[in-house]
């Protein structure tokens, strides 16, 4: 009777911290807090129908998940460094040079809309980040492109009905 045995993996890292790990769960805990503090500047605690409530219930899960986050992180042994520096590691798995490019595209995308306004800079971007991380024929880059920009318009222009920014260069065309 044969037998098939799949040579088996050892994850080293194994229940460790991933570089940055910690860090990046203190800095949620930090945003969520300050979320928090901000919904609780609308309204306060003064009634269950104030403006404030909805905020405060979204931004409290969010400080509540950033804290069972940090337990959690702080329960994980710390990274392996036996085989490279902990800041080599992080900027190999965590900040790849992938992460950067989208970080640079979003600085983008957030430079530009006070000036071309929400749907060009929203499907330029869209464009960009799709081909850039899919790497798919442009064609069909721009097809999913305007299904998405044109889905996002119709939910939030004609069903929500919230008024997109504009832009100052194209007031008036887009």
């Amino acid at each position: 009777m044969a037998t098939d045995h799949a040579p088996q993996t050892v994850d080293c890292d194994a229940g460790r911290r991933r570089p940055g790990e910690l860090v990046f769960a203190l800095v949620i805990l930090v945003f969520s807090v300050a979320a928090f503090w901000q919904a609780y500047e609308i309204s306060g605690f003064t009634g269950k129908t104030t403006p404030g409530v909805f905020p405060m219930l979204a931004s409290g899960t969010l400080v509540v998940s950033g804290l069972l986050i940090l337990l959690s992180a702080l329960k994980t042994r710390a990274p392996d460094t036996s085989n490279g520096s902990v800041t080599k590691r992080f900027f190999t798995e965590v900040f790849s040079l992938h992460h950067i490019v989208l970080i640079v595209l979003v600085l983008g995308y957030l430079f530009v809309m006070p000036w071309f306004g929400f749907l060009l800079s929203s499907g330029l971007f869209l464009m960009a980040a799709f081909q850039y991380l899919w790497r798919k024929n442009v064609l069909i880059t721009l097809l999913l492109t305007a299904v998405a920009l044109a889905t996002i318009y119709v939910i939030f222009r004609e069903v929500f009905q919230v008024v997109l920014p504009q832009g100052t260069l194209l007031r008036g065309l887009l």
